[in-house]
């Protein structure tokens, strides 16, 4: 006996009502499934009475790769059909693909995904032959479309086939053409007729029932009637394929996690099958007049329970337009975009920015027409699936509930939760509450708290919200470990491979770690980011990681990492990625760089608090620091920084800041080089020894003798670098120039100028220039 294939499109209705009609038909011995084989010996708990839409959701992990998948199953997939029909029939229901952790499905997250979407060459050549805008409005119009009163009970797209296999054939043939699979396709279909050829074996005189994706159905065929390939048989003698095992020393494994309408709907992203899950439910269940009247019973809720009127005029007219366009194109009865583009017609009075969504494939886009958002959400729906109490569940799930019942942490109920982080229980809640944070399990919102590990706050304010899609996201985040602990450590392992050489992102990555207290859970996570800081190329970023390390290891009084080993191999990594890049950053710029001063500062802090960490020592600081001051194509900031540095380390060669100053008196970038001086040595020039006296002679030697044009030049970079000092600092500057002016006046009156100090500036050099052209031309007059 030779099988039957049915090519089904994921999440169809008509090939759902396919699926069943040829199950009862045939009385098949064996169902095979586009599905995980590895999941063959747990079909009794696939089928446990679960409320749809679910999906097997998979992991997996070794040393070079990490994969996660899902395969989603709803009332109307057409697998879930086989699956369900084909037991009920007496039949034995296998899965046939391989497992979700194969190489075969590299970089795809969803085990459904449309394979005609990755050769859309063909359905696009289909759709101009058709004149519709995308592929789902083909298929509606192709399948969905066909006659019969309803589907009543999984009957399909009516009460007989009206050539549906036969269209469906032709269909995927065109789609698959003469396109040469990639080799993901091409391994998984060698596996599938494997398994085909092995049930046609063991059938005997019995009919077998192949139910696959469309695009696969024509390689299958073909495949299932030549040799084995090398997994024909696992060894045991009973002729069935073997499930290849993962690799040695990898972590992976499979279970059921509730999935949602809006997970499944095309319009919000959803990689395979049909947009609008709730009107196809409906369809599904009712017949297309039923899921058509609920479709606009839905949008006209919507819109009036969001204060937009829907007259009952606007309904009927909305009616007849769409029972006119399905007149027009065909159809027995409107179809859902015979639906959605009478509403749009009769409710939408403004002109539209961009095309409506159903028109294309994917989610909608910002400043989308309020009432389109809304005929989208009704027509995706609300629904969430429900596993049954008897599902088993990865050993992280039953870890969070233990651990948030002894902290006393009830999620969803609405308390608000404020922890003392100096408090040895509440530190461990906020641990457990950040470890849920990072691996984006719903339930807890934090409100406030520190913003970095030396932000001088010591308490945490969390909310307890709503905890819809908690328990999937639970199962889901079981992938990185069994318990909360690995799985927020392994989670920000990922993250932090996921940030390579970003220091911005690190840093962040950074203090999540600090605030799991997962630095001591994993020291392969601070190694990563010690790794990732050595590979850094922005210098600017760079020196906020460094920043952010440091301070956590000189003065954490909340998180327990003060001092920390590994914390302390990072800083150096950092201060030796920032020395080298530092040198050899060249060019003019415009202006101070305020990020890598602040690096150059946080460089300088780990020399002098922290040197016993620095693999660099402080002489080698103060060579690299030597080259960049005598640097000329270094920009003058950074030369700047470079002597400020070296200022603070004790090695400026005998050359006082003064002369250094004049020595830098360039009137277009003095402002610069003063930024990065006082920027790294405002300190050590304000304290002991008279204060900056020889400095504030010779900047104001230096701004006395600019041309006025210099002056406003250099005017903003000139304020810039002064505001490195604090305010009261700045009025001990300008006492001591309004002194050595020989003028009487405030210095805090000075200061606080009401007017920007450059408009100043330029209204002076105006007045100046008006009265030269009045004395050139005799013109002005006596006082």
């Amino acid at each position: 006996m030779t099988a039957t294939f049915l090519g089904v499109r994921h999440h169809s209705p008509a090939c759902a009502g396919l699926v069943a009609r040829t199950i009862e038909q045939l009385r098949p011995a064996y169902v095979l499934v586009e599905g995980p084989a590895d999941l063959n010996g747990r079909l009794d708990e696939l089928l446990l009475g679960h409320e749809l839409p679910i999906a097997v959701f998979s992991h997996y992990r070794d040393a070079e790769r990490t994969a996660t998948s899902w395969a989603p199953l709803c009332a109307y997939s057409p697998e879930w059909v086989a699956l369900t029909a084909g037991r009920a029939a007496g039949a034995e229901v296998r899965f046939i693909d391989l497992p979700a952790w194969h190489p075969a499905f590299a970089g795809r997250s969803n085990r459904y995904a449309d394979a005609e979407a990755r050769y859309a060459e063909a359905t696009d050549r289909l759709c101009r032959r058709f004149h519709v805008d995308s592929v789902d409005a083909l298929w509606d119009r192709m399948f969905e479309s066909g006659p019969g009163p309803g589907l009543g009970s999984g009957s399909g797209s009516g009460s007989g086939d009206d050539g549906l296999a036969a269209r469906l054939e032709a269909y995927f043939d065109v789609v698959r053409g003469d396109s040469v699979a990639d080799d993901g396709d091409r391994a998984r279909e060698r596996y599938m007729a494997d398994w085909v050829r092995a049930a046609v074996a063991a059938a005997g005189e019995r009919p077998v029932l192949v139910v696959t994706g469309g695009f696969h159905r024509p390689a299958l065929v073909a495949l299932s009637t030549a040799p084995a390939s090398g997994d024909a048989d696992d060894g045991t003698g009973d002729g069935w394929p073997s499930v290849p095992a993962p690799p040695e020393g990898s972590v992976g494994g499979s279970f059921l996690v509730p999935y949602s309408f809006r997970q499944l709907d095309a319009f919000a992203g959803y990689q395979s099958g049909m947009p609008s899950p709730a009107y196809y439910q409906e369809l599904w269940e009712a017949g297309p007049e039923a899921a058509g009247e609920a479709l606009v019973r839905a949008v006209a809720g919507r819109l009036r329970g969001r204060g937009r009127p829907v007259s009952t005029a606007g309904l009927i007219a909305a009616r007849s337009t769409a029972l006119g366009l399905a007149a027009l194109r065909g159809h027995r009865t409107p179809n859902r975009l015979d639906l959605l583009d009478g509403l749009a017609a009769a409710l939408i009075t403004d002109a539209l920015d961009e095309p409506l969504p159903w028109t294309r494939r994917g989610p909608l886009r910002p400043g989308a027409h309020p009432v389109v958002v809304e005929m989208v959400a009704a027509c995706g729906g609300d629904r969430v699936g429900r596993l049954h109490p008897g599902t088993p569940l990865p050993p992280l799930v039953h870890d969070v509930e233990a651990r948030l019942a002894a902290l006393d942490l009830a999620p969803g109920d609405g308390r608000p939760v404020t922890l003392r982080l100096t408090d040895p229980a509440d530190l461990d809640r906020s641990r457990v509450l950040h470890r849920l944070r990072v691996l984006d399990v719903p339930g807890f919102t934090r409100v406030s708290g520190p913003a970095h590990g030396t932000d001088p706050v010591f308490t945490e304010s969390w909310e307890a919200g709503p905890a819809a899609g908690r328990e999937a996201a639970l199962i889901e985040a079981g992938g990185f470990g069994a318990t909360l602990d690995e799985a927020a450590a392994v989670a920000l392992g990922d993250r932090m491979r996921a940030a390579g050489a970003e220091p911005d992102a690190l840093a962040a990555v950074l203090f999540d770690a600090v605030v799991c207290g997962a630095t001591r859970l994993s020291a392969r996570l601070v190694a990563e980011l010690a790794s990732g800081l050595g590979r850094a190329g922005a210098l600017g970023p760079l020196g906020e990681a460094l920043h952010t390390a440091l301070g956590l290891w000189r003065h954490d009084r909340v998180y327990g990492v003060a001092r920390d080993r590994l914390l302390g191999a990072a800083v150096d990594t950092a201060v030796g990625r920032a020395l080298w890049l530092a040198e050899g950053i060249q060019g003019t710029g415009s202006g101070p760089d305020h990020g890598r001063l602040r690096a150059l500062g946080a460089v300088r802090d780990a020399v002098l608090h922290a040197a016993e960490l620095l693999s660099v020592s402080r002489g080698t600081v103060a060579g690299v620091c030597r080259r960049i001051s005598a640097d000329p194509a270094a920009p003058a900031d950074l030369r700047g920084a470079a002597f400020g540095l070296r200022r603070v380390l004790g090695d400026t060669g005998g050359l006082d800041a003064a002369a250094a100053v004049r020595a830098a008196a360039d009137p277009a970038t003095l402002g610069d080089w003063l930024a990065g001086l006082f920027a790294l040595a405002r300190t050590e020039l304000t304290s002991g020894g008279g204060g900056p006296e020889p400095l504030i002679g010779v900047l104001d030697e230096l701004v006395r003798d600019m041309s006025e044009t210099d002056f406003l030049a250099g005017l903003p970079a000139l304020r810039q670098a002064f505001a490195y000092f604090p305010p009261r600092e700045r009025e001990r500057i300008a006492a001591r120039l309004i002194e050595r002016r020989g003028l009487r006046g405030s210095a805090r009156t000075l200061l606080r100028v009401t007017a920007d100090p450059l408009l100043i500036a330029r209204a002076r050099k105006l007045e100046n220039h008006v009265e030269r052209t009045l004395d050139l031309y005799g013109l002005r007059t006596a006082p």
